[in-house]
């Protein structure tokens, strides 16, 4: 019987870098639906569709990294 092996799971490291002061509602309803309250706040969440759709709406507002599970 073959046996899949463990893929890590990839995280993006997101940190908000610029203020959603003067923004449209949708992107500061993103920031907060990502999880983001505060400047220079970094949340992990799993890279997958829809977490690279909301970020690719606040990209100007926000700093995006690759983490390693």
């Amino acid at each position: 019987m073959a046996t899949k092996k463990a893929e890590k799971e990839k995280l993006l490291c997101v940190t908000l870098v610029k203020s959603t002061a003067g923004c449209l509602i949708k992107q500061k309803r993103t920031v907060e639906a990502l999880g983001l309250k505060k400047l220079h706040q970094s949340v992990t969440v799993k890279d997958n569709d829809a977490m690279r759709g909301m970020i690719h709406v606040v990209n100007h507002l926000v700093s995006v990294s690759e983490v390693e599970a």
